[in-house]
């Protein structure tokens, strides 16, 4: 069995170092993206060429560093959370001061899934076959966009299930597929960031094949976001 690769990435908007992350050093031009779209630094559209670059760290292999610019009026709260922030990782909640800030309120989301139990059958079967990563390692999550009819349109994976959907939302700005129009499926438990970042995408079901911890469902709930938890091929519990 293979060993998944983590390496660091650190992310320079406008030339401003803004955080490093520890993540699988594949899709990384998806990855920065969603990344922004995440911490709500940038909107699908906005996030121009992510150029990246490797470091050599001797015994300790190669990190990346990927530069993007951004557009000016986005620079005052990247300098700003850039100033307090000494580190970061992808779950969206690290170096957040304060309970306010980390339980802000989320947007609500617009429209409902008319997704059927059927169809994310479906889509959970067609999941199973495309984790080329996973399969070899047996070590890394997935996040798969599907739509409302089953078809699973994108998979992205990493050591990290939050930088996993964090590339998954990123390559579909990329590609210009609207988050409302499917749902999301998720090979981990259903926490609290992944509920914050399928919210700020604008997806309306979330699916994951563990069960969700009571914020995570309670935060869906007043955002709107529907929840298939536990999410077997003969079972699922459906919530919100």
């Amino acid at each position: 069995m293979d060993v998944p690769v983590e390496a660091p990435v650190a992310i320079e908007t406008n030339g401003i170092a803004y955080a490093v992350m520890m993540a699988s050093p594949i899709d990384l031009e998806d990855f920065v993206t969603g990344f922004l779209m995440a911490e709500g630094l940038a909107a699908p559209g906005e996030v121009g060429e992510v150029a990246l670059h490797t470091v050599e760290n001797g015994e300790w292999g190669t990190g990346h560093v990927a530069r993007v610019n951004l557009p000016a009026d986005r620079l005052g709260p990247i300098l700003e959370r850039a100033r307090r922030r000494v580190g970061d990782s992808s779950c969206g909640i690290c170096g957040i001061e304060g309970v306010e800030a980390a339980l802000r309120p989320l947007p609500a989301l617009s429209r409902r899934s008319a997704a059927k139990p059927e169809a994310i059958r479906r889509a959970l079967d067609a999941f199973a076959k495309r984790l080329p990563l996973g399969r070899l390692t047996r070590a890394t999550h997935a996040a798969a966009f599907v739509r409302e009819d089953g078809e699973l349109l994108l998979v992205r994976e990493d050591v990290g299930r939050h930088n996993a959907l964090d590339k998954l939302v990123g390559a579909m700005a990329r590609q210009g597929i609207a988050a409302s129009e499917g749902f999301i499926v998720m090979t981990s438990r259903c926490s609290y960031e992944l509920v914050e970042k399928t919210v700020r995408a604008g997806c309306p079901l979330l699916v994951t094949i563990s069960a969700p911890t009571d914020l995570a469902a309670r935060r869906a709930k007043a955002a709107g976001l529907s929840l298939a938890v536990v999410a077997r091929d003969d079972s699922m519990l459906l919530l919100c």
